[in-house]
């Protein structure tokens, strides 16, 4: 009888709020965060995440909650992927060295307490506009939007995959 294989090491990623301060002084610095739903990952996603990974050391993810996302507004059916479901697809990424939630409207707490040294945002975002811009830049950190990568949404490929069968 084969032995059962050991569980990926990628799983040692996620890491609850609570855990955080010794995963964080594990990670090579300069860190860099983003977040997000990353409900269905996608092309856009992937290209995004390698591109915010080669920006620092380390590149930190926020995920939102289930209830966060719900708040969203983006459907009565979102998340399709459950918190927990989400953050093992985000940890298998290579780009990825740590995943964690955050369960409000926004990640400033949650950024607040990693104090990344660059937060980074999809192309779609206005970067002046976002509270969570000042918040890095008060301790001298960065923010900037990568450019997105159009054509690859969850919220179309969701859309997309509803029209179909219900044809």
């Amino acid at each position: 009888m084969p032995d059962t294989p050991a569980l990926p090491d990628f799983l040692q990623k996620i890491t609850p709020f609570s855990d955080l301060g010794p995963a964080l002084a594990r990670l090579p610095r300069p860190w860099v965060f983003t977040n997000g739903v990353f409900d269905v990952l996608h092309r856009g996603h992937v290209l995004y995440l390698a591109q915010a990974r080669a920006l620092g050391g380390s590149l930190i993810v926020g995920l939102n909650t289930d209830s966060s996302v719900r708040r969203l507004g983006k459907g009565d059916d979102r998340p399709l992927n459950a918190e927990g479901d989400r953050a093992v697809v985000m940890a298998s990424q290579g780009a990825v060295d740590l995943v964690t939630w955050f369960a409000e409207d926004t990640p400033e707490a949650l950024i607040a307490h990693i104090r990344p040294d660059v937060l980074v945002k999809g192309g779609d975002y206005d970067m002046a506009r976002l509270p969570e811009t000042r918040l890095v830049e008060s301790w001298g950190g960065r923010a900037l939007a990568l450019p997105f990568v159009s054509g690859y949404s969850t919220t179309a490929l969701v859309r997309k995959i509803r029209a179909s069968s219900a044809g």
